[in-house]
């Protein structure tokens, strides 16, 4: 990439870069490692013109995550997405509303990592928008 002036990476790292559930412990630390290399990547890489885009998401709607009863996203719009950061020269993509709200909570008094359920957030989200 360096001869020819720089390209990008697009790295999926997914949500459990950021968080542990109990079904996947060493899939959300190899995520974790990947996210430290990405944001490493980044930093190396820029002075050649490579741009490292950070794709987070939660469930994509795949044969991976078929038996999840989570909302999932649609493989293309995760697709729009990072061809969008790609465009704008983001670095980071949040491809779902899980995700984002993951990434909010990461620096709420008691972080999200530090508990995470999202099937328990959901109805605790559920409960509290039936209430108004």
């Amino acid at each position: 990439m360096a001869k020819n002036g720089g390209g990008a990476i697009v790295n999926l790292v997914s949500i459990v870069s950021w968080v542990a559930v109990p079904s996947g412990g060493t899939y959300s630390a190899s995520k974790a490692a990947a996210w430290a290399l990405t944001n490493w990547l980044r930093i190396a890489l820029r002075e050649q013109g490579t741009q490292v885009v950070g794709v987070h998401a939660g469930p994509v709607d795949t044969d991976m995550a078929s038996e999840l009863t989570l909302p999932k996203v649609k493989p293309v719009d995760v697709v729009r997405q990072v061809l969008s950061a790609i465009e704008t020269g983001r670095d980071e993509v949040l491809a779902d509303d899980m995700t984002r709200q993951v990434k909010v909570g990461l620096s709420d008094r008691e972080g999200i990592y530090l508990n995470f359920n999202p099937e328990r957030r959901r109805a605790r989200r559920e409960v509290r928008n039936s209430s108004k």
